[in-house]
């Protein structure tokens, strides 16, 4: 039986926890119980946690957008200035992890997810860079591995965005903020992908396109996209879409049973709680 919003979403509207921002991006939770965002360009990564005002995490952030955690809880970031997914080293500073595919500098690295082998996946549109200023020909989906080889994945996506595993890490699902889609993947005991099939359409009159995504424990996709904050089943049913006051960018589970969910929506952060914790971020 298909599911109801109400079955995965408590009821009452989103809480603004932090505003006067200019375009946020990249929620991700820390286990120590506060959030990091980005600030793509206030060129900052921001730190809320309950009860304080959101506070600069680190600045420059050479405009990060998409972020993560490794198996070690080590900080991961997509940076669209910067051209680079970083790492962050000893003393803070973020550190470059991969810059370049075949000696060609990326386009823009939007967003990551890690494997629990930590191998690192992530898409790299060209949002944050002139036309002129791309080097590479596509824009793809990539893996980096832990000797810190990169393998091109998908190279056919007109705008590859948000990425996610399902829970048990059988499937990669990307979205395509152009063609306002989100495509599945099958992913294979050495990394690769296949089995490519178009999981959800998005396409729909609201306004806003796919963008970020994240995995619920029972594989509940929880996608930002036209209306507001889309809730996908694993068989592709729509469960449903929850509306924000802006238009949501991104998505992450926190708090402390990791069911609440917190969305970035333009100038401000917002949080709604559900009823089905997250899959873990490492």
């Amino acid at each position: 039986m298909a599911r109801q919003l109400s079955d995965l979403i408590a009821p009452g509207e989103p809480e603004q926890i932090a505003s006067g921002l200019q375009f946020t991006e990249g929620p991700l939770w820390h286990p120590g119980g506060y959030l990091l965002f980005s600030d793509i360009p206030a060129d900052t990564i921001y730190r809320w946690e309950p009860g304080r005002e959101a506070r600069r995490y680190i600045k420059p952030s050479r405009q990060s957008n998409g972020l993560t955690f490794d198996p070690l809880e080590r900080l991961i970031a997509c940076e669209h200035q910067g051209r680079q997914v970083s790492r962050i080293v000893p003393g803070g500073a973020m550190g470059t992890l991969v810059n370049n595919y075949q000696g060609k500098r990326l386009n823009s690295p939007n967003d990551v997810v890690v494997h629990s082998n930590g191998s690192i996946y992530f898409t790299d549109p060209p949002y944050g860079i002139l036309p002129d200023l791309g080097e590479i020909g596509f824009f793809g989906v990539y893996r980096v591995d832990t000797d810190g080889s990169i393998t091109l994945l998908v190279s056919d996506f007109i705008r590859p965005n948000g990425l996610a595993f399902s829970p048990d890490e059988s499937v990669l699902y990307i979205d395509d903020t152009e063609n306002r889609h989100v495509r599945a993947f099958d992913v294979q005991s050495d990394g690769s992908l296949t089995h490519d099939r178009v999981f959800v359409d998005m396409n729909v009159e609201a306004p806003g396109s796919p963008d970020g995504l994240k995995v619920d424990v029972e594989g509940n996709l929880y996608i930002t996209g036209g209306g507001g904050l889309w809730i996908v089943e694993p068989d592709g049913n729509h469960v449903g879409t929850v509306a924000f006051p802006e238009l949501p960018s991104n998505v992450a589970f926190g708090g402390p049973d990791n069911c609440t969910i917190y969305v970035t929506a333009r100038t401000s952060v917002f949080s709604i709680q559900g009823k089905v914790a997250g899959t873990k971020v490492w």
